[in-house]
């Protein structure tokens, strides 16, 4: 090698010797390949000047991306650059190409502020009753196994049967992005979408592979009218529900999500802001809170029979209503709900959120019943 060759060349050097060795290498190759095929390509390596890098960075935030039709991200920049930086700085050290390591000395697009998307409740159910009906039974595992447990997409498809202790509940991950083995706690409703795959003694969990598992994601979400969520938000979503439990502290978190550092969550931290207001407040009205907090409206099927209405609660086993007139039915329904969660408080057996059925639903068919609401004769 020496200090002619073009940064194309040099590039390519480095995809084959230190790029290809490297967990990301399917990303930076697609890095590799912009640099490559740009301006900067056709220059010699050691006479690229920080007035070209500037220039690249430029052009780059200027261009739109053709898959969204939006302009290239800062963030998408910023790897650019890190990864020119990486190429030189080896270049320079060992292969004696270039003197000099000119992005050094330019500055790069600002962080953007990282993603606070939250999936919302009907979003949830939309994406969950698609994946249960899909023809491919791991997609519904897949989405359940990222919300419960803040497993990356990666971790979630390299998963192996002989790593998976269903007893215990815990999934061990040899291999992680960081570099780190981690142990992950299954909750039951994990536990449950890895068994109804149909558990083995050994091999991999899910034959999805990256890019299968994000033209389905890519379809489902243009499908369901779901705007701007990537599958890494519900990794997001994931750890934003453990801060909020307010059962374990960040260090735990980072545990299960395998974050190196706590500066890494600390996106999280207005969250558990918030718990602590809840906690200033004291115990004051706290068992009639506890009470109200599960007296909400539930979604629930109207059907008109032969000579009669129904109503069947859908977030419920078998809690169907029967009656003459639509108001008869619903009051009825008031009734049963209400009598539903009490008892099921009293006895304290789980009560189902609202909005968590996975049956196909015609939506005009659908009507909210209110245990609270107002009963008018």
């Amino acid at each position: 090698m020496d200090k002619t060759q073009k940064l194309k060349e040099t590039l390519d050097h480095y995809r084959r010797r230190v790029s290809i060795l490297k967990k990301g290498y399917a990303q930076e190759r697609y890095r590799i390949d912009q640099l490559s095929r740009s301006f900067l390509g056709q220059l010699v390596t050691n006479e690229i000047s920080t007035v070209d890098v500037a220039t690249y960075r430029d052009q780059r935030l200027a261009q739109i991306n053709p898959k969204t039709n939006k302009p290239i991200s800062a963030a998408t920049v910023r790897l650019e650059m890190s990864l020119l930086s990486n190429c030189l700085d080896i270049a320079r050290i060992e292969w004696g190409v270039c003197d000099g390591n000119p992005v050094k000395n330019v500055k790069k697009p600002k962080t953007p502020p990282g993603r606070e998307r939250r999936l919302t409740a009907r979003e949830e159910r939309l994406i969950l009753r698609y994946c249960h009906n899909h023809s491919n039974q791991e997609l519904y595992s897949i989405v359940v196994l990222a919300l419960e447990t803040a497993m990356r997409q990666g971790e979630i498809l390299k998963l192996e049967w002989e790593h998976i202790n269903l007893k215990t509940r815990i999934a061990h991950l040899p291999d992680t992005k960081n570099g780190s083995k981690r142990d992950v706690p299954l909750s039951v409703k994990a536990r449950d979408a890895l068994i109804r795959l149909g558990v083995k003694s050994k091999g991999r969990v899910m034959s999805y592979g990256p890019n299968g598992l994000k033209s389905t994601w890519r379809f489902m979400v243009i499908k369901l009218g779901i705007e701007d969520l990537h599958f890494h938000d519900l990794r997001h979503e994931a750890i934003s529900r453990l801060v909020e439990l307010g059962t374990l502290d960040l260090l735990e978190v980072a545990a299960i999500s395998g974050h190196k550092s706590l500066a890494m969550l600390k996106r999280y931290t207005h969250l558990r802001a918030q718990r602590l207001v809840r906690k200033l407040e004291g115990n004051k009205h706290k068992g009639k809170q506890a009470v109200l907090d599960h007296l909400i409206p539930y979604p629930a099927c109207m059907e008109e029979r032969n000579n009669h209405i129904e109503l069947r609660l859908l977030d419920f086993d078998n809690l169907v209503t029967r009656a003459a007139t639509e108001e008869q039915a619903i009051h009825s329904a008031q009734d049963i709900l209400l009598r539903t969660i009490l008892t099921s408080m009293r006895d304290a057996k789980p009560i189902p959120q609202p909005d968590q059925y996975l049956e196909a639903i015609d939506e005009r068919k659908v009507i909210m019943i209110d245990p609270l609401a107002s009963q008018h004769a």
